[in-house]
């Protein structure tokens, strides 16, 4: 989109701009503060930064704010040729850390090792914590990231070593049964739940965030991977991939 009217510092009216966190996009236009517009590089194209802010910013602060991921880590990524999926691949391995990954087909299992994974789980052949356990000699695995919820939750506790963290920053099958704090007693486990609006609170914050990551996708240090890109009209028609599991990466929506 082109920014109109006032704006903020950075910011001129017609500079092409993107956003997050501002609801109403399913429109031909919106109306968006000022200080939540991003300024898009020269060498990124528009649907470049739609396709990357919201899923590249997610796996951004997963990896550097909510857990500070260290080299040498294991990072255990659920729905790996996701959205954010296969940008945390890419952000864990910038950051030195081991990548196994959890997909449900062959097909994603490739793309999450093209993404860099350095261990693909198909977890509808396998028990994802035991193959993590066997993967790391059994000491299990320093993170845990997890956008699906109920199905993979508990398991996802097994999998961490002592004082392992597992972060929560979606439920796209269900919420997690309740769990009694001292259940995480016996290894010392931590568990966070986060949104990404916790983490650009501020246009410092969110220009920082969306910078890096933006910069990284100009550069060709990120790459993106938009699965298919459907006229608005056809918004439902998306939602059906994605409601069928059908979809890997970035479905987009354009206006002719």
């Amino acid at each position: 989109m082109e920014a109109v009217g006032p704006g903020v510092e950075g910011l001129r009216p017609g500079d092409r701009v993107t956003y997050t966190g501002v609801p109403g996009s399913y429109a031909e236009c919106v109306a968006a503060p000022a200080w939540r517009l991003v300024p898009i590089p020269p060498d990124v194209s528009f649907e470049q930064a739609a396709a990357a802010m919201l899923q590249g910013m997610t796996a951004h602060y997963l990896l550097h704010a909510a857990h500070r991921t260290q080299p040498g880590e294991t990072v255990l990524v659920h729905a790996a040729a996701g959205g954010v999926g296969l940008l945390a691949v890419q952000l864990a391995k910038m950051l030195g850390a081991r990548v196994i990954g959890t997909v449900s087909t062959p097909e994603k299992a490739r793309l999450a090792k093209e993404a860099g994974a350095d261990e693909v789980i198909l977890y509808s052949q396998a028990d994802f914590a035991e193959e993590a356990k066997r993967l790391t000699g059994g000491r299990g695995v320093d993170l845990v990231l997890d956008a699906v919820g109920k199905p993979t939750f508990e398991k996802g506790l097994e999998a961490l070593v002592v004082r392992g963290h597992m972060i929560v920053y979606g439920r796209a099958a269900a919420a997690p049964d309740p769990l009694p704090p001292l259940s995480l007693m016996g290894k010392g486990l931590t568990i966070s739940g986060t949104s990404l609006v916790h983490y650009t609170a501020t246009r410092e914050e969110l220009m920082e965030r969306a910078g890096a990551v933006l910069g990284w996708v100009g550069k060709q240090k990120l790459k993106l991977t938009i699965h298919k890109t459907f006229p608005l009209a056809q918004a439902a028609e998306a939602h059906r991939l994605l409601e069928g599991r059908q979809s890997v990466g970035k479905l987009l929506l354009s206006i002719p």
